[in-house]
């Protein structure tokens, strides 16, 4: 919801609650926040000060009786109850990123954290506290939804417990019918109701390999190697260097922002893309943009148009079709130029990381390891190179190795990897904490499988290598991804194809609108599905959401949604892993 408004528009519109304001009696006030004790008492407040003509409250999620009568206490008290005019629970606490993808819209993020989730030592009370928030933002995701989705999870993970939750509380809905937030989607359709959709809750647990591996395509990257939060990117630009009495000296670093957005038409088009395609399209663009400001600026000069004057442009244009087009098209021309310099300052700062760091490099090596494909280097020498990655990269890719390995390394082995890991100075705190969820989940004997992905390199010189490149892409190479399903994904496929198979036959199934509130067995029919959300309790990522994009790609009439209790990327992830794993 945060997303719609774009921010900029939401600061000259709008003001934060608890910033100061003067009272204005004579204009309305509209109100749109989560119902918490701090924000009622402010709320309260201004009633108090009459600081408004009127009161129109949006609560993000359902107001509690407690609290709604706190409100109404303190307008009696204000002799404010005729200017409360709407109060509105919008079931809004959900932040939609993308068309088909959205993470849970909470101010303390650490509340729902994997950290949080798989602390050894949290209490049921702190546990229960965490899954009544993540159902709490789910059932808000459905109500606006519209629709009752039929629940399938894996047993004893946080994602079970997150379903049982979400089933009773959806049933507790549909069970008062007069009150019932799903209007028109009533009990009696029942199982039979064949254009509900399903919701699949998987736990990050069942696999920790993808949200620490290196990626390739231009989205995920922009999330792995910059400051990208909210669908904006924000960039630190140096520009040369200054003169100064002391001699010369680096200028300061700008700071700019860079909303990547659906009317970007070129990250529309290129976010899924592997790296070298987006770079080999912004040259493209770019080559495309100049012709068309040469033709323009070819016209003024047939027509002793020389200066700028536009004026002069359009009392001339219908002489020439041509220049009536060309003058038509300039703001088109303009918005060009626009995102091709935005899209070239992001790409070229993602490249800047990609040369320094050889992450192309790395992704090559951990598809590898995750496809059990036959490794040309040993990984300790990628380890032990002093200018391959830095030493969260080396751990991000160790960690992958150890947990794809079908069988543990050796304690001497072990030993190995650690002291070149600490030579190269890696935090192992991470890797002590992978230690203890491999012995506990028992993966040694049965690993995550990867499938076999592959990479196919096209040579070390992409062919964005031409004359005049904005993008020096010497040594990087030009990988071409295999389409392949990750775990979340193939899960998925077994649910939404309802396919028998032994990573997903014993996953529960519920359906709220089912009179039993036990579990409800998978009904005979097994008609497939047209429509999945797929949650992920625990954390995502764009690695994930781009794997499930392409897999639907192939699907024709269906449709995913991809979700998530945080977004993160490898650093904010491999930090929570050290936090678990400090003793």
């Amino acid at each position: 919801m945060c997303l719609m408004l774009k921010i900029a528009l939401e600061n000259q519109y709008g003001r934060l609650l608890h910033s100061d304001r003067d009272p204005i009696p004579d204009v309305p006030a509209v109100y749109f926040v989560m119902p918490t004790e701090e924000n009622i008492d402010r709320m309260c407040q201004d009633l108090r000060n009459q600081l408004y003509e009127s009161y129109y409250l949006n609560f993000i999620s359902a107001i509690s009786r407690s609290k709604l009568e706190d409100i109404a206490n303190a307008a009696l008290a204000a002799s404010a109850v005729t200017q409360v005019a709407k109060v509105f629970d919008q079931y809004l606490n959900f932040i939609t990123l993308e068309d088909d993808m959205f993470v849970l819209c909470n101010q303390n993020k650490e509340l729902v954290s994997y950290r949080a989730i798989n602390r050894p030592d949290i209490t049921d009370t702190e546990m229960e506290t965490v899954m009544d928030t993540i159902v709490d933002s789910l059932f808000c995701f459905f109500v606006t939804l519209g629709a009752v989705p039929i629940i399938r999870c894996s047993r004893g993970t946080a994602a079970e417990m997150v379903a049982v939750k979400l089933d009773k509380k959806l049933r507790e809905n549909l069970r008062d019918a007069r009150n019932s937030l799903f209007t028109g989607d009533t009990l009696g359709a029942g199982q039979f109701s064949f254009q509900r959709p399903l919701l699949v809750l998987v736990d990050r647990n069942i696999d920790l390999a993808t949200p620490l591996h290196h990626t390739w395509t231009y989205q995920a990257l922009v999330h792995d190697v910059l400051d990208f939060h909210l669908n904006r990117v924000n960039l630190e630009e140096s520009s040369g260097v200054e003169n100064s009495p002391a001699g010369a000296r680096p200028k300061r670093k700008n700071k700019k922002s860079y909303d990547l957005t659906p009317v970007d038409k070129f990250w529309q088009k290129h976010k899924g893309s592997p790296f070298p395609e987006v770079a080999e399209s912004v040259q493209q663009e770019l080559e495309s943009y100049r012709a068309q400001e040469d033709e323009v600026k070819r016209l003024k000069s047939i027509m002793g148009l020389e200066g700028e004057d536009e004026g002069a442009i359009s009392m001339l244009s219908d002489n020439t079709a041509k220049l009536t087009s060309a003058v038509s098209s300039l703001p088109e021309l303009l918005e060009k130029k626009r995102l091709i310099d935005l899209h070239t300052n992001v790409a070229t700062a993602v490249l800047e990381h990609i040369k320094a760091r050889k992450l192309d490099v790395y992704f090559e090596y951990e598809e590898k390891i995750m496809s059990k494909t036959t490794l040309d280097k040993s990984l300790l020498d990628i380890i032990s190179d002093p200018d391959a990655g830095t030493p969260e990269d080396k751990m991000r890719l160790f960690l992958i190795y150890y947990i794809s390995a079908q069988q543990a390394p050796s304690e001497a082995d072990l030993e190995q990897y650690k002291k070149a890991l600490t030579d190269a100075g890696c935090n192992l705190n991470p890797l002590q904490y992978i230690k203890q969820w491999k012995a506990f989940a028992k993966m040694a004997s049965a690993p995550t499988s990867y499938g076999n992905t592959t990479t196919k390199p096209m040579g070390l010189l992409s062919r964005v290598m031409n004359t005049g490149s904005q993008f020096v892409m010497e040594g990087v190479k030009n990988l071409v991804l295999k389409q392949q399903n990750l775990p979340v994904t193939r899960i998925l496929d077994n649910l939404m194809e309802m396919k028998s198979n032994p990573e997903t036959d014993d996953y529960r199934y519920f359906d709220p609108k089912m009179l039993r509130g036990n579990d409800s067995s998978v009904p005979r029919n097994k008609n497939p599905f047209q429509e999945a959300i797929v949650f992920v309790v625990g954390g995502g990522n764009y690695i994930e959401y781009q794997n499930l994009v392409d897999y639907i790609k192939g699907k024709q009439g269906k449709h995913i949604l991809y979700g998530c209790s945080e977004l993160f990327n490898a650093t904010q992830f491999i930090k929570q892993l050290s936090q678990l794993g400090q003793k």
